[in-house]
């Protein structure tokens, strides 16, 4: 499977995970190419591929949208350690089904433990980065950036 191939299954297989996993009205807008350096503005959580194709999967946002998706799927609101910890473990719950989804569709990848940023950082050191920006109805928006390393 070519480069380009293995990229538009991890970010269809990235958003068919992010539809299962978070049960929210969303919107998913068109992926979009950018350049280094990215700016993470408030917190996120990171994970590591390697594998069939080796990147990094990023998921940021304002903690409120965070927060807004821990309260819905846990009926409480979560601030502080619990909110870092949750977005910790939705970032693992993402990655992990798409794992699953790209290795139905002839991919391999294994997945690092997830790594949260919290407060502004900048991120180096990739050759491609894709970002796609998703929108919860009431709620705010996500982004989701994967960085590709050279082949």
């Amino acid at each position: 499977m070519a480069l380009g191939e293995k990229i538009t299954t991890i970010l269809n297989g990235t958003i068919e995970s992010i539809r299962s996993v978070i049960p929210l009205a969303m919107t998913i807008e068109k992926p979009s190419l950018f350049t280094q350096p990215f700016t993470q503005m408030s917190i996120s959580v990171l994970i590591g591929m390697t594998g069939d194709l080796r990147g990094r999967l990023m998921i940021e946002g304002h903690e409120t949208i965070f927060g807004s998706i821990g309260e819905t799927m846990f009926g409480m609101p979560l601030e502080g350690e619990m909110l870092e910890s949750f977005t910790g473990e939705l970032g693992n719950m993402i990655a992990g089904n798409l794992a699953t989804i790209v290795f139905q569709k002839g991919i391999t990848i294994d997945i690092t433990p997830p790594t949260v940023l919290v407060g502004q950082t900048k991120i180096y050191g990739f050759d491609k980065a894709f970002r796609v920006p998703i929108h919860f109805e009431n709620k705010g928006e996500l982004q989701l950036i994967l960085t590709i390393d050279n082949e």
